[in-house]
């Protein structure tokens, strides 16, 4: 009797045929350069090769057969650029992003990372370690005034296991993160904190300029007990922005939020010198610090040269 067609491509029927040519759905959840470690839908976990420059990363769904893998098409995605200019996926299918500061943290890492995390449509949030030192009372202080309106803000200590349970709450809402932070803001005491079967080593500080070394050299993908997913990627002291557009900029900024019930005269308002700005009304009126706007602006004129140089590029070719 002939097969009736609805029925060989029923669900049912694709998921035999996938069976029978060993055709199985995973996520990976450990990076190690040549090599990928991924969690199968059934429980089963094994290493599966991988070139290089594959391109595949920790959070990535994939479909394997035999060692052939194939990427499901991704939700988000969170990169970074480095000092020297080269792009990196930080992980995907995230849904927030976790920015640790500390003490000595630099100012424009959070603002980068913010921006960077609302355009690839993540919700950012601040962790700010080591609030069992006398010198994180200034940080404390300092963030709360310039991104209590912002974003939600988390302080405590890693390393003397205070003030964890908010945080461990706000994830346990099934939210997949990655924590992002220079070196030796201390993400892998806080990662033992909230998760210590992983045990991950600690770096030591360079006393002579705060930093740490990156103790983490591949990354993984982590389950937490009380719920939710973090991944932990080595550690690095840039986050330049990626293909971030003026208006991408101009939107995602904090400390614009009030402007946003109140447009400006035009659309692509870039916040510069254009008339009937709104951002420019409020930094006049002293609703939007001196301090920001010049922040902002110095972003900007970083956007802007980007931009220009990527379209001369393209005239070039």
């Amino acid at each position: 009797m002939k097969k009736d067609r609805k029925q060989e491509f029923s669900p049912k029927a694709q998921q035999k045929k996938a069976d029978k040519i060993g055709v199985k759905d995973g996520l990976i959840v450990a990076h190690h350069g040549v090599a990928v470690e991924v969690l199968f839908n059934s429980g089963e976990r094994r290493m599966v090769r991988s070139k290089r420059n594959s391109g595949h990363v920790v959070g990535d769904d994939v479909s394997v057969t035999g060692e052939v893998l194939k990427r499901l098409p991704r939700k988000t995605e969170l990169r970074r650029k480095d000092a020297r200019g080269g792009i990196h996926l930080v992980a995907a299918n995230l849904d927030v992003l976790g920015i640790v500061l500390a003490p000595l943290s630099p100012a424009s890492f959070i603002d980068r990372a913010i921006v960077a995390a609302r355009a690839a449509g993540l919700i950012p949030f601040l962790v700010i370690n080591k609030s069992d030192l006398a010198a994180t009372a200034e940080l404390v202080a300092l963030v709360n005034a310039v991104y209590a309106d912002c974003v939600e803000i988390f302080t405590l200590s890693a390393a003397m296991q205070s003030g964890l349970d908010p945080l461990k709450t706000f994830l346990s809402q099934g939210h997949r993160g990655v924590f992002v932070g220079n070196s030796g803001v201390g993400k892998s005491s806080l990662l033992n904190a909230i998760c210590p079967e992983i045990d991950l080593k600690v770096g030591e500080i360079n006393l002579f300029n705060g930093l740490g070394r990156h103790t983490t050299t591949v990354s993984t993908l982590h389950s937490l007990a009380s719920g939710g997913e973090l991944v932990d990627t080595p550690g690095f002291r840039d986050f330049g922005l990626v293909e971030i557009s003026v208006e991408d900029l101009a939107e995602h900024f904090p400390g614009f939020e009030e402007h946003r019930n109140i447009a400006c005269k035009f659309r692509n308002c870039r916040h510069r010198t254009e008339p009937g700005c709104r951002v420019v009304e409020l930094v006049k009126s002293g609703n939007i610090t001196t301090e920001r706007y010049e922040t902002y602006i110095n972003l900007l004129d970083e956007v802007e040269t980007a931009e220009t140089e990527s379209r001369n590029r393209e005239w070039g070719k």
